[in-house]
């Protein structure tokens, strides 16, 4: 086990922390927070480093408690004056600003911090969309995917101005002070808080952000896309999970809470979301998300993603005919089309003085017609083509491409570098003049075997194809759901 790690799980053992309700109890505290129901591991296909179970486990059951006392939280940082004081002077800052100064202020106090075990465990990078540079946002290729990208930049440059002026009086180190060091605040914010009920910005959590995600409603067994060896756990300040009493677990088997804050024990608690065999990673579901909101806020997609929505272009009458929000009206990761988006084609399809008459239909989810089926599939199935034929590169030429990467981020890790710069054409020549590499130069090579900043590059550049071939995977598979549908209509109509 690293170092860190186990001086982080050694502490954590100290302030309370433990998975296993007896520990709590015990004058003397364990050498580990673990070893009861849980202990870290590592999985390269999902999701890298997490917790797995050291045992059986029953779904429903208390797998771990962090007490309110180490939780960091704006809370328990502005009982520092200092920090107090300045911040008070600068009521327009947002709460989850706020907790992003609070974690730069304890990483400027260094070994000093009392949260310096935990500190020193956080990844020291992300790939959420704010820190894309121009040439990974326009991989996306996508417009709404690079139009994500740009806000997500924005913001985050608005927002670190803004707390630049109280950073500065507070005189942290120079390196706190960059654009780099608040993006990596800020993403450690947005990807690694939980919810609590006493402020918006949420909770940093030690070791309960150790568990990596699973979207509800899956079977967990799903390959997470990620370009580092860091894990992406937790759960987003703004979209706080539900919290169940064991009482009511009985009356929610089929979805079981993963945690909350609970005021009875002032701990954290969080419980099996299904059963669990030992050696299996446990997980954590933290909402429905589509795969651009987990790049924005985790820096990670789904391969399997079943809150995944593709929008395509739809007729501006289609809109105005029925009372279905945009939002709604989507194609699923497989292919599908969604409820809203079929009951309303259907009606488009449909004469404006019928539509009244059949809505009934509609709704119940009932196909009205053959000739009214076969309209709707054919007009899926040419915006999907009219999608997929403007974007710069095929699904195919993007596979080719993802091998490429691949092949290139082998090449960082065994410096194999001289002979990638010599043979590279195409998008990896792009990417390298991008990054101010040129062929033969060997400072070049050196300062690419050498420079993190530049791994990273490539480690967002292939979540940004990953990310457009699952969009085009999509499309296809509801070219292909359409064909199939117009190719036997008839039979269900007989």
């Amino acid at each position: 086990m690293d170092e860190k790690l186990e001086i982080l799980l050694k502490w954590a053992a100290e302030v309370g922390i433990s998975d296993s309700e007896t520990y709590q109890t015990q004058s003397h505290p364990p050498l580990t927070c673990l070893g009861h129901s849980l202990y870290v591991s590592h999985f390269p296909e999902a999701g890298g480093r997490g917790l797995a179970a050291l045992r059986d486990i029953s779904k429903g059951e208390l797998i771990l408690r962090v007490p309110r006392s180490a939780l960091m939280t704006r809370e328990t940082v502005l009982k520092d004056e200092r920090l107090s004081n300045a911040l008070n002077a600068h009521s327009s800052l947002s709460s989850t600003q706020i907790l992003s100064i609070c974690l730069l202020y304890e990483m400027n106090k260094g070994r000093s911090s009392w949260w310096y075990p935990y500190l020193m465990n956080l990844p020291i990078s992300y790939d959420v969309l704010a820190t894309f540079g121009e040439f990974e946002k326009q991989a996306l290729q996508v417009e709404d995917a690079i139009w994500a990208t740009q806000k997500a930049v924005l913001k985050a440059e608005l927002e670190w101005k803004e707390a630049n002026v109280v950073m500065k009086e507070l005189n942290l180190k120079p390196r706190l002070l960059t654009f780099k060091a608040w993006l990596w605040a800020s993403a450690t914010v947005s990807s690694r808080t939980l919810h609590v009920p006493w402020d918006v910005a949420g909770c940093l959590c030690p070791v309960g952000d150790l568990f990596n995600y699973a979207a509800p409603g899956e079977d967990l067994n799903f390959k997470m896309q990620s370009s580092s060896f860091g894990n992406y756990p937790c759960v987003n300040g703004d979209d706080p999970i539900d919290v169940l009493d064991s009482e009511q677990l009985d009356f929610h088997s089929e979805r079981l809470t993963d945690g909350g804050f609970e005021e009875d024990v002032a701990a954290y608690c969080f419980y099996a979301r299904r059963h669990y065999k030992k050696g299996e990673q446990v997980l954590l579901c933290y909402g429905s998300y589509t795969n651009i909101e987990l790049l924005e806020h985790y820096g990670f997609i789904l391969n399997e993603n079943p809150g995944e929505k593709i929008f395509i272009p739809l007729e501006s009458e289609l809109c105005t005919s029925n009372t279905w929000p945009m939002e709604s009206m989507y194609i699923q990761q497989n292919g599908e089309p969604s409820f809203a988006l079929l009951s309303a084609l259907r009606l488009w399809a449909t004469r404006p003085d019928q539509r009244r008459s059949v809505a009934h239909l509609v709704y119940s989810g009932s196909q009205l017609s053959v000739e009214n089926e076969a309209l709707v599939m054919n007009r899926i199935l040419k915006n999907c083509n009219f999608v997929l034929k403007n974007l710069q590169t095929s699904y195919e030429e993007d596979n080719l491409l993802l091998r490429d990467i691949e092949k290139l981020q082998d090449s960082l890790s065994s410096l194999q570098l001289k002979n990638v710069l010599a043979s590279s054409t195409g998008q990896i020549r792009s990417f390298l003049e991008a990054n101010c590499l040129e062929r033969g130069e060997s400072s070049s090579v050196e300062m690419l075997s050498s420079s993190r900043n530049i791994i990273q590059a490539v480690g967002r550049w292939r979540l940004a194809i990953q990310w457009r071939l699952s969009y085009k995977e999509a499309l296809i598979n509801c070219r292909s759901y359409c064909c199939k549908v117009i190719q036997t209509i008839p039979f269900q109509n007989d």
